[in-house]
């Protein structure tokens, strides 16, 4: 997960303007950010698709992009000569896309398993999984988590067709394989590293592909207010993920973050490591969020923390 709508607030400024069609008082305050102008340098594909738009944002690398939610998730395909990987599924139907993209066979694996990033896991016959309690409890599916995630405030525009809405739930998958921190998956001309990558949540793993220079973080990053408030967050761990992430960035060309923009220069990496260790320290003023939370900015990063939880090292 990355921001609410009553966050988006502090950022529409330097956004780009909503489209015409959706300037209505009835259109959610998030959606008026849309679209973004960062992916008018990147090539579209599949343009008849109703509900997810997606990129090229590398070679064999497809970003599906959920814009129509307010999480405005990113998912990853990852394309070799010999199979793909899904990283992360969204909330709709992202396997009638994953199929139109590639014929190979698709494995998933999850950057971490919030409800927004698994929704679809349970129509795909492979999925990796971290072996962690929290992976496995997830696993199991979820209706209060995912009917949050479809609240009108949380719409922009209309839901996929055929999608219902009052019976939505994560359903169920089954974990077909167990990884950890140094698995790597070999696609035919392609390998992808599991990094372990805890913090956001105990599972949370980035993917690197060493050869093409990309790191793909999850939610361990993306630009937007990076979400670090939750019971299952633990920024002791956080902060030795992103320095983990950190001392890759001389050999990354890109980094692709999981919410709302998917390509980001890996300089951002080390910047990342000195904002949380700054906010964690005191040293960066608060700004009041929604429900108990704070935020706090610094050099263009900015934390969604508990306000008890904030500024304490």
């Amino acid at each position: 997960m990355h921001f609410g709508k009553a966050l988006v607030s502090l950022f529409l400024a330097c956004l780009a303007p909503l489209s015409l069609a959706a300037q209505s008082s009835s259109t959610p305050e998030w959606c008026r950010a849309l679209p973004r102008p960062e992916y008018k340098a990147l090539q579209r594909v599949l343009e008849s698709d109703p509900w997810f738009e997606v990129y090229k944002a590398a070679p064999g690398v497809f970003a599906i992009y959920e814009p129509h939610q307010a999480e405005e998730v990113i998912s990853y395909l990852i394309v070799g000569h010999k199979q793909a990987v899904l990283f992360d599924t969204g909330i709709a139907n992202i396997h009638r896309v994953t199929t139109q993209l590639t014929s190979r066979p698709v494995v998933v694996v999850n950057s971490h398993t919030h409800n927004d990033h698994v929704g679809g896991n349970w129509q795909f016959t492979f999925v990796y999984g971290m072996d962690t309690e929290f992976t496995r409890t997830n696993a199991r599916g979820s209706r209060e988590d995912a009917q949050a995630e479809i609240t009108p405030d949380q719409i922009c525009g209309n839901l996929p067709k055929g999608f219902e809405a009052r019976t939505y739930a994560t359903k169920p998958w089954k974990i077909s394989r167990t990884i950890g921190d140094g698995f790597k998956i070999n696609l035919g001309g392609r390998t992808l590293e599991i990094l372990s990558v805890p913090g956001h949540t105990p599972d949370a793993i980035a993917l690197l592909d060493r050869e093409n220079g990309l790191l793909f973080t999850g939610d361990t990053y993306y630009p937007a207010p990076i979400w670090l408030f939750r019971p299952e967050t633990d920024l002791d761990a956080y902060e030795s993920s992103v320095k983990k992430l950190a001392m890759l960035a001389p050999q990354l060309k890109l980094v692709l973050g999981a919410h709302n923009v998917p390509v980001a220069n890996p300089d951002v990496l080390p910047k990342l490591v000195t904002a949380i260790q700054t906010v964690r320290a005191g040293k960066v003023p608060p700004h009041k969020g929604d429900g108990g939370k704070t935020l706090y900015t610094t050099d263009g990063i900015t934390f969604l923390l508990k306000a008890e939880a904030a500024g304490v090292h």
